[in-house]
């Protein structure tokens, strides 16, 4: 089943923010950005984006469907790895041009395809004014070319 959503065009300022229709407001590109958090922790696991299609699939399935801009093509996330995710909440923000979701992350915990739990698990750091990137120590739960290949 394709879920439609309403134009946000045909909507004006108070019930594009304040009203209860859902009418996301995809950029120039069709996309909408979506930050992905873990149930219960509430940590960030990834960043990513979805179609009008890949949201109509996530709502109808219940599972995380995202639009890969490098592959150009819809992304069933774990479908690889067995590492899905179950959607247990969808909330967008105040003017309908971003998502956040909520997912129980399956398999054996890793949103990240480096094998870890989240794709954050670097801080970037300053010393004597050059920046660079350090590891916070993000455990691998499983090894990317077991799955993935390379």
């Amino acid at each position: 089943m394709t879920i439609s959503f309403a134009d946000p065009k045909t909507l004006d300022h108070a019930a594009l923010e304040e009203g209860t229709t859902f009418a996301p407001r995809f950029d120039a590109h069709g996309l909408l950005t979506v930050v992905t958090i873990e149930d219960g922790t509430k940590d960030i696991l990834m960043v990513a984006h979805m179609n009008a299609e890949t949201l109509s699939l996530t709502l109808d399935t219940g599972i995380a469907h995202y639009w890969s801009r490098s592959r150009k093509a819809i992304w069933k996330k774990g479908e690889t790895s067995g590492e899905l995710q179950e959607v247990v909440e969808l909330r967008t923000d105040c003017d309908q041009d971003c998502l956040v979701m909520v997912v129980r992350q399956t398999g054996r915990g890793a949103a990240c395809h480096t094998g870890r739990k989240s794709c954050f698990y670097r801080r970037v750091t300053t010393d004597q004014g050059e920046t660079r990137l350090e590891d916070t120590g993000l455990p691998r739960l499983f090894n990317p070319k077991d799955i993935y290949g390379g």
